[in-house]
């Protein structure tokens, strides 16, 4: 298994490689778009009580052209003020996520920096501004790994090479302790660092698979594994799962995901009984188009840990959402809930949130 998955990433570094030799490409064209966001949060519960104002913007660079052979290429650059850049704590905005594709008619072939995610944990959500665990709760959800948390290189098959909308891509991170958006910048890039001591070894690798059998129904599933090289024995490898179906007909939309995550655990982890051993995650939603402009919408996530004694805690978070949009600008309504924040009994807190995001 694992000489066949060595021989498929050789086979795209070679394509890479080779296309350079006989295709130049034309110049591109550069664009630029983003967001302007503006919240004010409410907590309310047991930790984490008070009220916050915040004004935030993403900015996306995206450049494109053709080659001489009829081959399409896109370049793109986030500008974040979330990121971090160690070396330059003076800057406001850092290089977030930075990818590189070239599309051929034998599939789409690219670099991702920070960036290209296939994990399908969350892909059902139907809600109207965003999921309860994604617009600063204080959950503390562990999610699944996914390979935009290291640079890798990636494949997709061609559009329509597979009946029903299908669609295969799968992703290599030859080294996950590069993670760096710094050392991107110049030929060598990061470091080629051993994580010797970890318990998820030095290289990962994701697949994702979709596709959309009848009108209004969409699946997929992906998975992503890591190269255990770099520990002699462990307990359990770490690995992350998901599936997901969506199903949209007239004015309503539903969506369900299930997700599945096993940490890995050092050898004799197994004898301390508060180490979790996996994280089993269902989400499910509702959405509802009232009119052109406005969108309801409830969706409700439950994680649970589960450890290696056999107990559990689940955290189930849930919100209530309004969108409406007007133009290029959305103002959405959120009041959702939180039970054992951070897989903690008892632990409960409340959220609302008012949001006003202008897109340009």
């Amino acid at each position: 298994k694992r000489k066949n998955m060595k021989n498929i990433i050789k086979t795209i570094i070679v394509m890479l490689s080779s296309v350079s030799l006989f295709a130049s490409a034309n110049a591109g064209e550069l664009s630029v778009n983003g967001t302007a966001k503006a919240t004010y949060n409410i907590l309310s519960g047991k930790t984490n009580v008070g009220k916050g104002l915040g004004v935030t913007n993403e900015l996306n660079f995206t450049a494109s052209g053709e080659t001489d052979a009829g081959y399409t290429w896109s370049y793109s650059m986030e500008l974040d003020p979330g990121a971090v850049d160690t070396t330059n704590t003076a800057s406001n905005a850092q290089n977030d996520d930075t990818q590189l594709t070239l599309s051929t008619p034998y599939g789409t072939v690219g670099v991702f920096i920070s960036e290209g995610g296939l994990d399908v944990e969350d892909a059902a959500s139907q809600s109207a501004y965003a999921r309860p665990t994604d617009m600063g709760d204080p959950s503390a959800t562990s999610d699944n790994y996914t390979i935009d948390a290291y640079n890798n290189v990636q494949y997709h098959t061609p559009a329509d090479l597979l009946p029903f909308g299908t669609s295969f891509k799968i992703a290599y991170a030859p080294n996950i302790a590069d993670t760096s958006e710094g050392s991107s910048g110049d030929n060598a890039g990061a470091v080629n660092t051993i994580a010797a001591t970890n318990l998820t070894g030095n290289n990962a690798t994701e697949m994702q698979v979709k596709t959309a059998p009848i009108d209004g129904l969409a699946l997929g599933a992906s998975y992503l594994e890591f190269d255990g090289i770099g520990v002699a024995k462990n307990d359990q490898q770490a690995e992350s799962g998901a599936y997901y179906a969506t199903y949209a007909t007239g004015p309503v939309a539903i969506g369900y995901s299930k997700a599945y995550k096993a940490v890995g655990l050092a050898d004799g982890a197994y004898a301390t009984t508060t180490n979790v051993s996996y994280y089993d995650q269902t989400n499910y939603s509702v959405a509802f188009q009232a009119s052109d402009d406005l969108t309801v919408s409830y969706e409700r996530e439950t994680s649970e840990a589960n450890y290696v004694n056999n107990t559990q805690v689940e955290q189930e978070s849930s919100a209530v959402q309004l969108a409406y949009t007007m133009g290029g600008m959305t103002v959405a309504l959120s009041h959702g809930s939180h039970d054992n924040v951070g897989y903690v009994d008892a632990a409960n807190q409340d959220q609302t949130l008012l949001a006003v995001t202008m897109a340009f």
